[in-house]
């Protein structure tokens, strides 16, 4: 079981590439609520080698929890993403929250960390540094699936 991924081919309907495309395209980042629900990420690359690492390592009929083990609001998310475009705060719009929208998630490491030692290498700021570059470099891929205008 995975927490949040992140990183390239993402589809822009998701959070981090929504926020990433939308200032790319000069639009606001919608923020449901106050923002301050927290999710923990973990990089695609990270993940997928969680998986490999387990088809090699891991025990069969165990259950493992892949995350990053780290607890990012979504505020935060936008704020890093707006510095690294060079933007400021307020290209963050707050809008309604859906309903019945969690505060919060995350899933505990800590199993597969200690059964076979993997654990998350690419630290959240390098990552979504490196997300917000892989978007800015793929315009055609993500306006190509965002449709006209987008």
């Amino acid at each position: 079981r995975s927490t949040n991924n992140y990183g390239p081919w993402q589809h822009p309907e998701k959070m981090i590439p929504r926020f990433i495309t939308n200032i790319i395209l000069g639009e606001q980042i919608p923020m449901y609520g106050d923002g301050v629900y927290t999710r923990d990420w973990v990089h695609v690359e990270d993940h997928c080698r969680a998986i490999v690492d387990l088809v090699e390592r891991g025990t069969i009929g165990k259950t493992y929890n892949i995350g990053g083990g780290k607890r990012i609001t979504n505020m935060d998310v936008a704020g890093l993403i707006l510095e690294v475009l060079g933007e400021s705060a307020s290209r963050i719009v707050h809008v309604a929250d859906r309903l019945g929208h969690d505060r919060g998630y995350a899933v505990d490491p800590s199993k597969i960390k200690e059964d076979i030692g993997w654990s998350a290498r690419r630290g959240w700021a390098d990552g979504l540094q490196e997300t917000v570059g892989w978007y800015l470099t793929h315009g055609d891929w993500w306006r190509e699936l965002t449709g006209p205008g987008g």
